[in-house]
């Protein structure tokens, strides 16, 4: 599409807001708009979305948060335009120039997600009935998970012969089980830590987290964008996408992460409750149970070389995962320890 053309395109949508474009620079879904009143980001969404998440970008700054990058009104006063089937909105251009290195962007991020969570934190009330039946359907899941990786070991144990990722599979058998079964104890014991209790902590999360969606103005202020999966829920939904991510690599310690993590317990620390549900999803082994089921139920013949390197790197992403938590339980442990002992006696 040429200049010309963007600038017809996106016309129709500014004249909602009485700016006049004299240059469009195309970002996929978000467009540079170089106009008479500034520079401006225009994005488009498709309409399922709808603009609930504007109600919690609005929810925020009435609270005091604001780094979040403001969304324009039109002269009318709607927040978004539908256009030819997709929704738009108008926000300010970030120039996202900032030259610090990744570790502090990272803290800056985990810094203000946490100021984020604590402004917007509120006590919900959660039904015994609730409670027991969200314990009881994942307990289910996990013995099912349980049962898969018992039954397919037998299979593979039966063989004269084994398959390559067989062979592997049954290597790492045990670590995928040990993972499995500390996360289905660690869930057992936030249950019997809150079946008697009918609230819990909720807070609005950004539902899309990524540094990707973290920039920094010309004076080195950082705002999170891309708002749309915004919603409330518990302050994990926020953080175990992104570890998870930043544990999808080779094998290492990476104490990184946890610094990251810790950075955000020091603007808001978790509850004992969900330091246990935190413990119990990070260290479940879902990617590589996938990986696992995928390659039974797969027809022959199948890509064993693709099916091998699949489960190797799951395997990597679950000891990386199980680091973590390792050093976690380790550090509280600690910090209970350290307490118990500068108690008078």
């Amino acid at each position: 599409m040429n200049d010309s053309n963007r600038i017809e395109t996106v016309r129709p949508i500014l004249k909602n807001y009485h700016i006049e474009p004299y240059f469009v620079e195309d970002y996929g879904i978000v467009q540079k708009i170089y106009s008479d009143k500034g520079t401006f980001a225009l994005k488009k969404v498709p309409p399922t979305i709808g603009t609930d998440f504007i109600r919690h970008v609005h929810l925020l700054y009435q609270k005091g948060f604001n780094r979040i990058v403001p969304i324009y009104p039109t002269m009318d006063g709607r927040y978004a335009v539908l256009y030819e089937n997709n929704l738009y909105y108008l926000m300010p251009w970030m120039p996202n120039d900032q030259k610090e290195n990744r570790e502090y962007k990272n803290h800056q991020l985990f810094r203000e997600l946490a100021r984020l969570h604590t402004l917007s934190a509120k006590e919900i009330t959660v039904s015994q009935e609730e409670r027991t039946e969200h314990y009881e359907k994942t307990i289910q899941q996990l013995d099912k998970h349980q049962e898969f990786l018992d039954g397919f070991i037998d299979e593979c144990e039966k063989k004269t012969y084994m398959s390559p990722f067989e062979l592997l599979y049954c290597l790492y058998y045990n670590e995928i089980r040990q993972a499995l079964r500390f996360s289905k104890s660690k869930f057992e014991e936030w249950y019997e830590s809150t079946k008697e209790n009918d609230k819990a902590r909720s807070v609005i999360t950004h539902g899309k987290l990524s540094s990707e969606h973290f920039l920094f103005d010309d004076q080195g202020y950082g705002f999170f964008i891309n708002f749309e999966n915004a919603r409330y829920g518990s302050p994990i939904h926020d953080l175990l996408p992104y570890l998870s991510r930043a544990l999808n690599t080779s094998p290492k310690r990476n104490d990184t992460a946890l610094d990251w993590v810790y950075h955000y317990f020091k603007y808001f620390p978790f509850k004992e409750d969900e330091k246990l549900l935190f413990y119990s999803y990070l260290s479940l082994p879902i990617p590589i149970m996938q990986v696992a089921e995928s390659y039974y139920r797969k027809e022959r013949p199948r890509n064993e070389m693709k099916f091998v390197s699949q489960l190797q790197h799951r395997y990597w992403h679950l000891k990386n995962s199980e680091y973590i938590v390792m050093r976690m339980t380790e550090i509280e442990n600690q910090q209970k320890q350290a307490k118990e002992g500068a108690q008078p006696q």
